[in-house]
């Protein structure tokens, strides 16, 4: 597989679980000279009875083995299809496929080790059974990507930095890889960087909270605030924004990672009680969510970036690239670096997650590390991820 140029598909289900993103990349050679191209991208919604049971779970609402088993092989189901469907739309056989790489669906992630029958330990749950999907589609399938780097100290995110590495890095300009999914993440490459100096986070909320404040306003007739529609009717209740940045979160040191268990149901709870306080209406709850997501992004580029890296480029990425105020707002509070969409790089906003675990999946299949220690926290370099290969044919 190694020689010849490869084609893999990535498989990417975020905390927002809005469905199965998939890329289609084709792969040749080793770092440092792996040279890999995004072919196309597409996604497929999950059904919405499956994805309320999934962001239950992931809230850390009790479920029992049996039925935690369940949702694990019937998600492997799901993204088998979503895998054989894009083979479809692609216009691409199977049989052309050598690899999938599948994030799967994470629905526990404590990334700091918390005391556990008398020892610390931490851990990290991904469920969408990969020996399904190695079955359904035939072929070879890797899966359980975050474990390997959990077991040697790291976080076990975030691993899409290693990708950020190899399509961002540039001799003469500092990036900064911004991803707005569920969470916001940063991956920063300085100037011409080497593996080693990469470092990355989660920064806080992406577009989580917006997201459930729209969803519980609207009951659950739209699911986040298309072109900032909400936010941009609402007005600015600075105290309450003051509020929202005194976050805990924002001031841990990297590295460092969260999700719906802290920006969850319980946060959101705070939220609407903050908002009743300030007598906010909800478009005005949603402008503050929205801000706050662009400012904790700020926050976290002044406290721990910009004072050890010159940066020229914000790359943004994910579906809260496409939201026009998170967007201005970052371009007024960061006017010495140009803010840009991943896409005037060639990598479509809400593919990039998808192509890195195509990425990630492919160094495994060679037995190559693809965590980067310096952004995960891991104590050496891992290789990612569990395999299992698809039936004999």
């Amino acid at each position: 597989m190694s020689g010849k140029p490869t084609l893999v598909l990535g498989l990417m289900s975020g905390t927002s679980a809005d469905g199965i993103d998939v890329a289609l990349a084709r792969i040749s050679g080793a770092p440092p000279s792996l040279n890999a191209k995004l072919l196309g991208h597409t996604s497929f919604p999950f059904p919405s009875a499956l994805r309320k049971e999934v962001l239950r779970v992931a809230e850390q609402q009790p479920i029992t083995a049996g039925a935690l088993s369940q949702l694990h092989f019937r998600l492997g189901e799901l993204f088998g299809d979503a895998a054989l469907s894009a083979c479809r739309h692609f216009r691409v056989p199977r049989s052309g496929i050598a690899l999938i790489g599948s994030h799967g669906q994470t629905i526990f992630h404590q990334g700091k080790p918390v005391k556990c029958f008398g020892s610390p330990t931490a851990s990290t749950l991904q469920i969408g059974e990969p020996s399904v999907i190695a079955a359904r589609t035939g072929i070879t399938t890797i899966g359980d990507f975050r474990p390997a780097d959990l077991a040697l100290g790291g976080q076990g995110a975030p691993l899409v930095p290693y990708a950020d590495y190899l399509l961002y890095r540039h001799a003469k300009l500092g990036r900064i890889s911004l991803n707005l999914g569920g969470i916001a993440n940063v991956t920063v490459l300085p100037r011409a960087a080497k593996p080693h100096q990469v470092f990355a986070f989660d920064t806080g909320p992406g577009n989580m909270l917006i997201d459930a404040l729209v969803s519980r306003f609207t009951r659950g007739r739209r699911r986040f605030d298309k072109n900032a529609r909400f936010a941009q009717e609402g007005c600015s209740i600075p105290a309450l924004l003051d509020e929202l940045l005194r976050d805990p979160y924002l001031k841990l040191a990297p590295p460092k990672s969260t999700g719906r268990e802290y920006y969850g149901h319980a946060y959101l709870k705070k939220l609407l009680a903050l908002g009743r306080r300030h007598r906010a209406k909800p478009s005005d709850l949603i402008r503050a969510a929205t801000i706050f997501t662009a400012l904790s992004v700020v926050d976290a580029l002044h406290r721990f970036v910009l004072p050890r890296t010159k940066i020229h480029q914000l790359v943004v990425s994910g579906g809260g690239a496409y939201n026009p105020l998170i967007l201005a707002q970052l371009s007024a509070a960061l006017p010495q670096m140009e803010v840009l969409p991943s896409s005037r790089l060639g990598i479509p906003e809400d593919a990039k997650e998808a192509f890195a675990f195509a990425l990630l999946a492919y160094e495994t299949f060679h037995r190559r590390p693809a965590n980067l220690p310096s952004a995960t926290g891991a104590r050496s370099a891992a290789i990612l991820g569990k395999i299992s290969y698809a039936p004999p044919r």
